[in-house]
């Protein structure tokens, strides 16, 4: 919470002037009829692969952890892509069909159209949600007929299942504001497709395990909730393919995303996973401005340059 407090928000819009002064607007076209927005800094002659990065369920490229990140990217002379997911950031309008997190087909769709704008390999960098859905284009990649050169997840949803328990059993006030943002959400598809969609007889639903059934049952083919939350979970074998390397980092403090998933996670040589004694979720703020230790380390783990580490908290690394 202290991440993403008003204190850190000034300052970081202002480092953050260049990266947005430089952006230019992209509708990728990812199949099927999707568009997605990404919006391109470029610093001129760039250095090394771009990098990706993609916000967190109900976040946005404009999200803090992503204006923070790709200032400093951007500043070290790499082109910066940051992409938003389905009606996230102020896309409702771009495409009728609701967002779900078992889109991945429009985010490799992403992946390859900017690969094919850019001609170059590219690193993917996630948060939360964003986070898993960077995995699991990792482990498509060779398929997909993508070139990646690195990924780092931040805090991603493990076991969709365990994420809904912890939310239901932890600090009430989790479940409130996801709702809370949800809801939001719901009514600008509304105002934006008013002929497909009413969501006046779900207002009623304030419970994320029944408002996501609810949306689930109506507007999508997934049988059961139980079904949907399998869809994108990352356990198992599905990171089996992973080839690029790739490093996740997760908190054994997360209130989120409970660590114990990690040990049913597929270890493929590629992957290399970082657990911290303290973190939160995609947090892992050390001091109240300035980068925040999970940023430095992102940037190390790119071999892009940064300020030492400090106290590093690294508790287990495999």
């Amino acid at each position: 919470m202290l991440a993403s407090t008003g204190a850190r928000r000034a300052p970081i819009a202002r480092r953050a002037a260049p990266l947005i002064a430089a952006q230019r607007e992209m509708l990728l076209d990812c199949g099927g009829g999707v568009r997605l927005q990404c919006f391109h800094s470029s610093p001129g002659r760039s250095r090394g692969a771009p990098v990706v990065l993609l916000h967190g369920w109900e976040g946005s490229a404009d999200s803090l952890y992503v204006l923070s990140l790709g200032q400093q990217l951007f500043e070290r002379g790499f082109d910066v892509l940051r992409l938003n997911l389905r009606d996230h950031g102020d896309t409702h309008h771009l495409n009728r069909g609701l967002f779900h997190s078992c889109l991945l087909a429009e985010v490799v769709g992403a992946t390859c159209a900017l690969q094919a704008a850019l001609r170059r390999p590219l690193r993917l960098v996630g948060f939360s949600l964003g986070g898993n859905f960077m995995l699991r284009v990792g482990a498509q990649a060779r398929d997909a007929g993508l070139d990646i050169a690195r990924i780092i997840a931040v805090s991603p949803v493990l076991d969709p299942s365990d994420t809904l328990r912890a939310l239901e059993s932890g600090f009430f006030g989790y479940p409130r504001y996801f709702v809370r943002k949800w809801w939001r959400s719901l009514q600008k598809k509304q105002a934006a497709w008013p002929t497909h969609y009413d969501f006046a007889q779900l207002r009623h639903l304030r419970d994320l395990r029944r408002l996501t059934a609810e949306l689930i049952r109506r507007f999508t083919d997934f049988g059961s909730l139980e079904e949907y939350l399998d869809g994108y979970s990352i356990t198992g074998r599905r990171l089996a393919a992973l080839e690029a390397p790739t490093t996740l980092i997760t908190s054994l403090d997360d209130p989120i995303i409970p660590a114990g998933g990690l040990e049913r996670l597929s270890r493929s040589p590629s992957l290399r996973v970082v657990v911290t004694r303290f973190g939160g979720h995609c947090g892992f703020l050390d001091r109240l401005t300035g980068p925040t230790w999970v940023e430095r380390r992102i940037l190390t783990e790119l071999d892009v340059g940064s300020e030492p580490l400090g106290l590093d908290p690294v508790l287990t690394g495999a």
